[in-house]
């Protein structure tokens, strides 16, 4: 049991799992419609878009989550617009704020010999790092994850299944779809000091994921990708503090693990539940008429 239990009696480790919970919370909230409407590659572009304001916040000294939290409102808006734009696919303006958006932030780096640590923080995180005040402003955002998720449910659901039933229903889809990226938004922003932005896409998509094959509603997904989260937080900071590994990276690791050995049980249950085919009966084989002898040839009588 003491190496079970052991990293967590250290009060750095404890606040990282805590930390964590809270992240898998919330990106269980916004990660499962990041799931559900195929919205993984803007995910992505979202995490990697808040280079920029994370470099100036550093340059002028200031807080690191608002300039994050700034360039994300401008990534959120930005694909807002140019979705709207007529023959531009919705993946191509986002590639193009990604790409954009990077290549700010790479600029505004080089010009800086004093970003090698801050830089490997954004990419990586520091979930060993988390303070008091970083559970705080954790829980905050997660409490505010959690009114988004409920007041949007409903529109949340027509957006992500029939986008042509929410504009009968008058849910208007385009302030949905606003504030589902606000809602993106939020969970990266709170989320990338801790496991950094190349690595909170595996909490943000590998639980939902998981989960996916097994759950019946939303609900049911969100509560199963937050404990998958959890277990993967757990795990992680186990595994990193006996192997000695990154912690943000062995937890992401985890909860991809855990993606494929849910995949794979879903697929031999499957296997195993499929309705075997019956084999239709062979009809037996008509045996041959019997042959009439031929005929022999009659010859007159004399």
């Amino acid at each position: 049991m003491e190496w079970l239990t052991g990293p967590f009696e250290v009060t750095f480790v404890q606040r990282a799992l805590f930390g964590g919970l809270l992240v898998s919370a919330i990106t269980a909230l916004a990660g499962t419609w990041v799931v559900l409407r195929g919205m993984a590659f803007l995910g992505d572009a979202m995490s990697h878009g808040l280079l920029p304001g994370v470099a100036v916040a550093a340059l002028l000294g200031g807080n690191l989550l608002v300039g994050a939290a700034a360039s994300a409102v401008v990534m959120a808006a930005g694909v807002s617009v140019l979705g709207r734009t007529p023959r531009l696919s919705q993946d191509t303006s986002i590639g193009l704020l990604f790409v954009g958006m990077l290549s700010l932030g790479v600029i505004i780096v080089s010009r800086s010999q004093s970003f090698a640590v801050d830089l490997t923080g954004f990419l990586f995180g520091d979930v060993l790092a988390v303070g008091e005040g970083d559970l705080v402003a954790l829980a905050v955002a997660l409490g505010v994850a959690l009114a988004v998720a409920v007041l949007g449910h409903r529109a949340f659901v027509a957006l992500a299944f029939d986008e042509r039933k929410a504009h009968t229903l008058g849910l208007r889809p385009r302030w949905a779809h606003a504030l589902l990226l606000g809602l993106l938004t939020l969970a990266i922003v709170a989320s990338f000091h801790i496991v950094g932005t190349l690595l909170v896409l595996g909490l943000l998509i590998a639980p939902p994921a998981s989960v996916l094959p097994w759950a019946r509603s939303v609900p049911a997904v969100m509560a199963g990708a937050a404990a998958l989260g959890a277990s993967a937080t757990f795990l992680g900071l186990l595994l990193s503090w006996h192997l000695d590994t990154a912690a943000g990276a062995t937890i992401a690791a985890v909860a991809v693990a855990q993606f494929f050995l849910s995949r794979t049980a879903a697929d031999v249950l499957r296997r195993l539940n499929a309705p075997v085919a019956p084999v239709a009966p062979v009809a037996p084989t008509p045996a041959p008429a019997p042959s009439m002898p031929a005929s022999q040839p009659t010859h007159p009588t004399p």
